[in-house]
């Protein structure tokens, strides 16, 4: 009876790591994704070279294991192509950026392209796609109803007339 107690305790505990509360009730892999610049090769890489085991509660986790695994996320020693900055534009090292650090990098590099005015830069200026879709279907702006493309033939003349008001 206390065991079950001890687990629902751990269940309805939340955790905070990083920054970021995380429910107690969730597994430890898909937990650590919550965390932003946490993907799943990331949550993966810490598990396994952390010797946690991936289908662990949250709630269940140790202060030592918490303090274990924000350490790791802060300055991980996974392989390069895990790391979601690498080749660092200032510095040239692989990095690995969480929270609010990676927020304000990714913004810095818009308004680096916005200045040097390449054609990433135009498009993030005007709200546009930057990587080559097709814009006359999609991303359209400002639209009312029915004021797509018109289609042509007989039943289409037919509805613009009745639109219209009638033929004359």
């Amino acid at each position: 009876m206390e065991t079950q107690e001890i687990q629902q305790k751990a269940h309805e505990r939340i955790v905070r790591i990083l920054s970021k509360d995380i429910e107690g009730s969730m597994k430890l892999y898909p937990g650590l994704t919550k965390i932003k610049g946490v993907s799943w090769a990331m949550s993966n890489a810490a598990c396994v070279l952390l010797k946690i085991n991936k289908s662990k509660k949250i709630g269940e986790l140790t202060d030592n294991e918490i303090k274990k695994i924000t350490e790791f996320l802060k300055n991980p020693q996974a392989p390069g192509f895990i790391l979601n900055r690498r080749n660092d534009l200032e510095t040239g090292e692989d990095l690995h950026l969480i929270g609010v650090d990676l927020e304000l990098k990714q913004e810095f590099d818009i308004k680096r392209l916005k200045k040097i005015k390449s054609y990433r830069g135009l498009r993030h200026a005007l709200g546009l796609p930057m990587r080559g879709q097709r814009t006359k279907g999609n991303f359209r702006r400002n639209r009312r109803k029915g004021a797509g493309i018109q289609k042509k033939g007989p039943k289409a003349n037919k509805r613009s007339d009745a639109i219209k008001g009638g033929k004359k």
